[in-house]
């Protein structure tokens, strides 16, 4: 009986925990849905695109694309180039995915996000990490369709969606995801130092997308550091 109550307990604080990060992108989620409907969408491709591609960040380059004038292929080549950094993510979480079925890991794959991932290593426990994954996951994957389906519905109505600041939800979340790592870590923090400064060099001059990927150089200072901190 304790042990159903400590994991009943447990599922409540993790969706508790999780609930900010839902909100934040459930927010944005309705920010995507509007700028692809006002900008002359049908309502169905940023619903449709939420569902099958579930990238909030490459699904806001490739609709940038089409609505400046670009076709299908460069859109999706840049949704593309800029959501391989989730291969970086799924190797973070793979004991995570590991352990269940092909069906377990073919759904946690597609639930693989950088609020996901970084909400289940945030947990120091495998089993409390595993379980940080998919409610997370789930959750967010819900909250995110739902707010896109709200967003392209309301249409023009809301305007310009940059005056309420929406924009502005996302990254803060994550921001306060990673910064109890960064703070418990001086590997993560010289890897995280090195890969902003890539990425800001980087920002003027190359395509949108590309910087980010830049960043995941900074990781291979991860190893250095781990082996002379050992030496």
């Amino acid at each position: 009986m304790r042990t159903v109550k400590r994991t009943a307990g447990g599922a409540r604080g993790l969706v508790r925990d999780a609930s900010l990060v839902w909100v934040a992108s459930g927010v944005v989620g309705v920010s995507f849905g509007a700028i692809s409907v006002a900008g002359g969408l049908p309502v169905w491709v940023p619903v449709v695109m939420s569902v099958v591609v579930y990238a909030g960040s490459a699904q806001f380059s490739a609709v940038g694309v089409l609505l400046a004038g670009g076709g299908p292929l460069a859109a999706a080549a840049t949704g593309l180039l800029l959501n391989t950094r989730t291969a970086a993510f799924s190797l973070a979480v793979a004991d995570v995915l590991g352990n269940g079925g092909r069906l377990s890991r073919f759904l946690g794959a597609h639930l693989v996000t950088d609020e996901t991932v970084a909400f289940a290593l945030a947990q120091t426990d495998p089993e409390r990490r595993r379980a940080a994954f998919w409610v997370s996951g789930v959750g967010l994957f819900v909250v995110w369709n739902a707010g896109v389906l709200a967003g392209a519905v309301a249409g023009t109505a809301l305007g310009d969606t940059a005056v309420y600041g929406l924009d502005a939800a996302f990254p803060a979340v994550l921001v306060a995801l990673v910064l109890p790592v960064l703070r418990a870590d001086a590997a993560v923090r010289r890897c995280a130092v090195a890969g902003a400064v890539l990425a800001l060099a980087a920002s003027s001059v190359a395509p949108a997308g590309v910087p980010v990927l830049l960043a995941l150089l900074g990781l291979a200072l991860y190893g250095r550091g781990r082996k002379a901190g050992a030496a």
